[in-house]
């Protein structure tokens, strides 16, 4: 098909802090644009270009030179909203009224937003953000990620897991809103269980907590394991090496990691809360204290039936949010728009 139209893909990430999320998020976007968009020419982080379509994933500077270009429509992946700041940034807090400000003023000047749940696009609206807002979820191309016995037992040699060790992973940035205190709480109750984060302290001393998360990582019982920040290729090695998905993060505006284990066909297991409900169904394992995690990994490794239903289970994850499911519709609102503006 001939290309009808071109696309600039926008990220403060590519030039500054990865080993997060949104990175993680841009990077998927553009891939399934120059895959499953055959209607656009896709560009990214190019000055002085003049796209039909500018859509931007972050709300740093570089971002906003971008927002306030003219001529072009502009669209804004919303991954943040001011809760995602407590507990990840230091001093957020205080600074919170001011990214309420800057973020509703933000999100407004766009011709559309994207908000990657149904719980971020409520916020937007308590934020009063008043341009067309889409609900639009991250997405991962699910077969870069899928495992086998072989592929299993290569990855555990390769990163030197005992071959029949029980393996819980989880996949972040270390901070205090990820609960890692819960993660660690469940290594000590199960000692004969490895559990590996992997993930570090991207943003540093600019962190919260982050004397306090160093101090966590620096005292973990010996069978846990911080990788600390690797490439993303390197990560999906941790996924295809493990058992059981557990992330307990208390907030997330999407959680793009949880597809990510779902991929690698495991079991996923998070907190109890409303906005996992709303994004994933019925389609994982729910705990609300550290007793309760500890005693649903212990049956996932003892209970071969159980285990067998949360995997199955998490497949629909998979089906979901692959990203040629999520492109259709990202497509659809992009021809919309121009369309709109012949």
């Amino acid at each position: 098909m001939k290309k009808l139209y071109t696309i600039n893909v926008i990220s403060d990430s590519a030039f500054t802090v990865q080993g997060h999320g949104v990175h993680t998020a841009y990077t998927e976007h553009l891939a399934g644009l120059k895959k499953y968009s055959p209607a656009f020419e896709v560009h990214t982080n190019q000055k002085n270009f003049h796209a039909d379509i500018v859509h931007i994933h972050t709300v740093g500077f570089y971002g906003l030179r971008f927002l306030l270009s003219r001529g072009r429509l502009k669209f804004v992946s919303a991954h943040v909203v001011p809760d995602s700041f407590i507990g990840s940034l230091i001093g957020a807090k205080l600074w919170y009224p001011l990214a309420k400000w800057y973020l509703r003023w933000f999100y407004n000047h766009a011709d559309g937003v994207f908000a990657v749940s149904h719980e971020v696009a409520g916020q937007l609206k308590q934020l009063r953000v008043t341009k067309p807002t889409y609900v639009v979820p991250n997405m991962i191309e699910t077969a870069e990620f899928a495992n086998s016995t072989d592929k299993k037992a290569s990855a555990r040699r390769d990163l030197k897991i005992v071959k029949d060790k029980f393996v819980v992973v989880c996949s972040g940035q270390v901070q205090p809103r990820k609960r890692v205190d819960s993660f660690m709480a469940c290594a000590k109750n199960l000692p004969g269980v490895e559990f590996i984060w992997v993930g570090g302290i991207p943003f540093k001393r600019a962190a919260a907590n982050y004397k306090e998360m160093q101090r966590l990582m620096d005292t973990a019982p010996p069978n846990v394991h911080f990788t600390g920040v690797i490439e993303h290729k390197d990560v999906i090695a941790y996924y295809l090496a493990s058992d059981v998905f557990f992330l307990p993060s208390e907030q997330e505006t999407f959680g793009i990691v949880i597809i990510e284990g779902a991929a690698a066909g495991l079991p996923v297991l998070l907190r109890d809360n409303e906005q996992y409900h709303i994004t994933f169904k019925d389609w994982y394992e729910k705990a609300s204290s550290d007793q309760g995690f500890t005693d649903i990994i212990k049956k996932l490794s003892t209970d071969k039936d159980y285990y067998l239903r949360a995997q199955t289970k998490a497949k629909n994850i998979v089906k979901a949010y692959d990203t040629k499911n999520v492109m259709l519709e990202i497509n659809k609102i992009y021809l919309e728009y121009l369309e709109q503006t012949k």
